[in-house]
């Protein structure tokens, strides 16, 4: 059976060349061009992926998106913005999108992120299949993989989808330094030149929701001239 996904875009020559790139690799592809439509079919039949514009009549995207996470069932979200401003990004990911390009986008990067947003559904539901993983805890930070939770000094932290994933995979290999070449290809799903800034901002957001003080962090740590590494209670005990 084909993927299954849902275009909400008004502009219609942007909509057919989704939908025919879409259909070339073997999706099933449904139009909506305004935000109440494409809303009603979201939560009407079940998708594998939704694209998102953020600006729609109607119904803007963030908004959307908003009622789409209202659902128990998890669908993966792109959203699309002709905005190029952080606050936008950063808006979007925090209603629950699971990753953003910014318009005019290059038709081989969306399909790259397409098929990147896939495999990471199929990952994690392999792993559940598997099994639960255990809870990592690391002095006043607690992950629970099966809930999606995190805790810090007691008290719940949202975090997005994507900061999820980023903070779960430097969890569980504490000293591991990444690049930010390497992390995007690991927790996005692919490595795009020209986007490891992504990588800065979403390690930037995630020190200011479970950091003491963002500014001298003791869990997410900067290897000068490398990238980043999650700190072993070596590293914590130094600081």
């Amino acid at each position: 059976m084909s993927r299954t996904v849902l275009v909400m875009e008004d502009d219609r020559d942007i909509a057919r060349l989704l939908e025919l790139h879409l259909r070339d690799e073997g999706y099933s592809v449904t139009i909506a061009t305004d935000g109440k439509t494409g809303l009603q079919q979201a939560l009407s039949k079940s998708y594998d992926l939704i694209i998102l514009d953020l600006i729609l009549p109607g119904m803007d995207g963030l908004e959307v998106c908003r009622r789409i996470r209202t659902r128990p069932d998890y669908t993966p979200v792109l959203m699309l913005t002709a905005k190029s401003e952080d606050l936008d990004r950063i808006l979007g990911l925090e209603m629950g999108a699971d990753d953003y390009l910014t318009k005019p986008f290059n038709i081989r990067e969306l399909l790259a992120r397409v098929k990147a947003l896939f495999r990471r559904v199929e990952a994690f539901r392999e792993k559940e299949a598997r099994g639960g993983q255990e809870t990592i805890r690391a002095g006043d930070l607690v992950i629970d993989p099966e809930k999606r939770k995190v805790i810090v000094q007691g008290k719940p932290v949202h975090l997005t989808a994507r900061e999820f994933e980023l903070l779960w995979e430097f969890a569980r290999h504490p000293g591991r330094v990444y690049t930010r070449a390497q992390l995007l290809d690991k927790v996005w799903g692919y490595s795009y030149q020209g986007y490891e800034h992504t990588v800065n901002s979403h390690i930037n957001r995630l020190r200011e929701k479970i950091e003491g003080n963002p500014a001298k962090p003791r869990i997410i740590l900067t290897v000068w001239g490398v990238g980043y590494k999650f700190a072993d209670p070596g590293d914590r005990e130094k600081r």
